[in-house]
């Protein structure tokens, strides 16, 4: 197979050009061009989504630890300022949230 074939239906892959294969009735069958494009806009789409399923598990996180202190606000009990500071931080959390996670979680008391 000549080397122009080779990196043209290669990926980039740690500084490294490697072909894709399929695996069809336990032989190797390398990607068509097709699927060579079909596969790059698949994986360019999920790069593309990573700020958002970032955002999705902070907004998970955030909203287990809410509800790990739900009963703080049961009609019985009376939250000191200290609760009330750290849900309010919670519920903010996200508008604080930098791409290089250096926003610390509020610290429950």
């Amino acid at each position: 197979m000549a080397v122009a074939h080779l990196v043209q239906d290669a990926y980039q892959f740690g500084g490294y050009l490697m072909p894709r294969f399929h695996n069809i009735n336990g032989e190797r069958v390398q990607f068509t061009e097709a699927e060579e494009t079909t596969w790059d806009a698949i994986q360019q789409e999920w790069e593309d989504g990573a700020d958002a399923r970032a955002m999705a598990d902070i907004r998970t996180k955030r909203d287990n630890l809410l509800a790990a202190t739900d009963w703080w606000g049961a009609s019985d009990n009376t939250m000191t300022d200290a609760q009330t500071a750290y849900r309010l931080a919670l519920r903010n959390y996200p508008a604080t949230y930098t791409a290089d996670n250096s926003a610390a979680w509020p610290t429950k008391p």
